[in-house]
């Protein structure tokens, strides 16, 4: 265990009190590990050699220098080299993807939980509904934000991951007091931006941790689950705040999650460990020269960013806004799942309206009603999960495999979701019983899940190498688009009604329809793939 704790933010500690006498690495016990690592010893000519960069095989080359015989590129010791995180056993993958996973519905859940205690907060600071959902849109506007930064600083090899992961937490559960005790509705307000935006790494970030420690075989499979753990948050947000609010006010269910957040970060503490190869690499050949004295010793992403300018590192910074708006296959992707998330979120406005208004419930059992999402969830994440074991994962390992092949589930989404929004607007109906739009509401689970995972996947396909940054674009298009739609929902609601709203907002899904088979198509997908100077081949 000892080799995953040392990386972890407990473990780095520890060994900066001890000096490094506690949790050291192999190569700082047995000195003669360090040229296992090696390729052969360079020559007067460039030769090239195998390495695995980020737990993918890549070719590199070593770089010649005139006068002292070249750069010797630091890899792993072999294979099964124990530290290359595509080794480490499946039960302590296993962990880090369930900490992504609880991380992600935590995150997530602080968006929707405390939107049953609105009115509470409405009354305390005598402020009007569209003040009130500012709450909501600016925590969701700070978690679409905060990957753009968060995500590229975490593809940066002297940073990593794990440290990124767990200071930014720390700041999310620290700035939640001034969030749970404000004052007044600006301090309110202020803070919940800020609270998304430290919040956020694990929900773009999280997907480039998946890709880092399971092969390309399993990603499908455990971002499926990453992802549908972040469907879970917003879908039981109402519940639990329903209950909440009533009993203990609209401030504990600020509290709720940052106590759950707080467990995850302990947990963290001890057992999340650095995941970014790049990184693992960048540390290794830093005490290899501290080893040796030898400073030909270098990792390749030192061979690669010495002669990197500032413009150059501000591009890495940027990376994420350049993939997002300058790759098409980014940009459409993301623009169509934007544009259905804020279809979403103005929906999700209706429930109090038509359960509420029309059928009476109270505040507990507008919550209840979400249950139906959540049971249909249950159903389609396993179906989904056995069509990638059943037909995509035979696939994967084929040569003639290509990345929209992942797409045909989009098929099944793209109808639901309208048909979830035509089911739901015209049976919410004081002549017809309830549970025929919570059984409509349910189809939205089907919509979601086939449609975001698929595109998730797609994307963490197509941009392996820079998976983080890419999932950090499609947040902020969501989290736009998701923050700005619920502002104008009463007013759709409140001039067309329930039916016509509804009936709206599914005539917009259907225009969306065609695009999955659009980048389906074998000429279109691929040409568009083209277009894209940093997509897969």
């Amino acid at each position: 265990m000892d080799i995953h704790l040392r990386s972890s933010v407990f473990g780095q500690l520890v060994r900066l009190v001890t000096r490094n006498r506690y949790f050291k690495y192999p190569d700082e016990i047995d000195h003669t590990l360090w040229t296992a690592s090696l390729p052969n010893q360079p020559t007067t000519n460039p030769s090239e050699s195998t390495g695995v960069v980020e737990g993918r095989q890549i070719e590199t080359r070593k770089a010649d220098q005139a006068d002292d015989g070249g750069d010797q590129i630091v890899g792993w010791y072999g294979p099964d080299d124990p530290e290359n995180p595509q080794n480490w056993p499946d039960g302590f993958k296993h962990l880090i993807a369930f900490q992504m996973c609880i991380l992600n519905f935590a995150v997530y859940i602080a968006s929707s939980i405390y939107v049953p205690g609105a009115a509470g907060l409405m009354q305390e600071f005598e402020v009007d509904e569209t003040i009130a959902i500012l709450g909501l849109s600016l925590f969701t506007l700070g978690y679409g934000f905060g990957p753009m930064l968060w995500s590229p600083l975490s593809e940066m090899p002297k940073l990593g991951r794990s440290g990124i992961f767990f200071w930014t937490l720390l700041a999310f559960i620290l700035f939640q007091l001034p969030v749970g005790f404000a004052p007044n509705i600006t301090v309110f307000l202020v803070f919940r931006w800020i609270t998304g935006f430290c919040g956020s790494p694990c929900l773009a970030t999280g997907g480039g941790t998946i890709t880092d420690i399971y092969p390309p075989a399993q990603v499908p499979y455990l971002l499926c689950i990453w992802s549908s753990a972040g469907i879970l948050g917003p879908v039981l947000g109402p519940i639990i705040g329903g209950f909440l609010a009533p009993a203990m006010g609209w401030r504990w269910t600020i509290w709720a999650f940052t106590f759950l957040c707080s467990l995850v970060l302990i947990i963290m503490f001890f057992l999340f460990p650095e995941t970014s190869a790049s990184n693992i690499l960048y540390n290794r050949a830093k005490r290899f020269r501290q080893l040796t004295g030898n400073h030909r010793l270098q990792s390749q992403f030192e061979i690669d960013a010495r002669n990197h300018t500032l413009k150059d590192n501000l591009s890495m910074l940027s990376r994420a806004f350049t993939l997002t708006f300058f790759e098409p296959i980014v940009l459409l992707m993301n623009l169509y799942a934007g544009l259905l998330y804020g279809i979403l979120f103005i929906w999700f406005e209706s429930f109090p309206l038509v359960f509420g208004g029309i059928y009476g419930f109270t505040l507990q059992q507008q919550g209840l009603v979400f249950l139906g999402i959540l049971v249909f969830a249950a159903i389609t994440v396993p179906l989904y999960l056995l069509w990638i074991r059943k037909c995509l994962a035979p696939d994967l390992t084929s040569k003639d495999f290509k990345p929209e092949m992942v797409l045909p589930p989009m098929f099944v989404g793209c109808l639901a979701l309208p048909i979830c929004l035509f089911v739901f607007g015209w049976t919410s109906r004081g002549e017809v019983h309830w549970i025929v739009p919570v059984i409509g509401s349910g189809l939205f689970s089907i919509g979601i899940v086939t449609l975001f995972n698929p595109l998730f996947t797609y994307l963490g396909i197509t941009y392996a190498h820079v998976a983080a940054s890419v999932f950090a674009g499609s947040t902020l298009f969501r989290a736009s688009f998701g923050a700005s739609f619920p502002l104008f929902a009463h007013s759709l609601f409140g001039q067309l009604g329930i039916g016509p709203g509804n009936s709206l907002l599914g005539g917009l899904a259907i225009l969306f329809v065609p695009a999955p088979f659009i980048f389906y198509h074998a000429k279109y997908g691929e040409e568009i793939r083209r277009w894209s100077r940093r997509a897969a081949s």
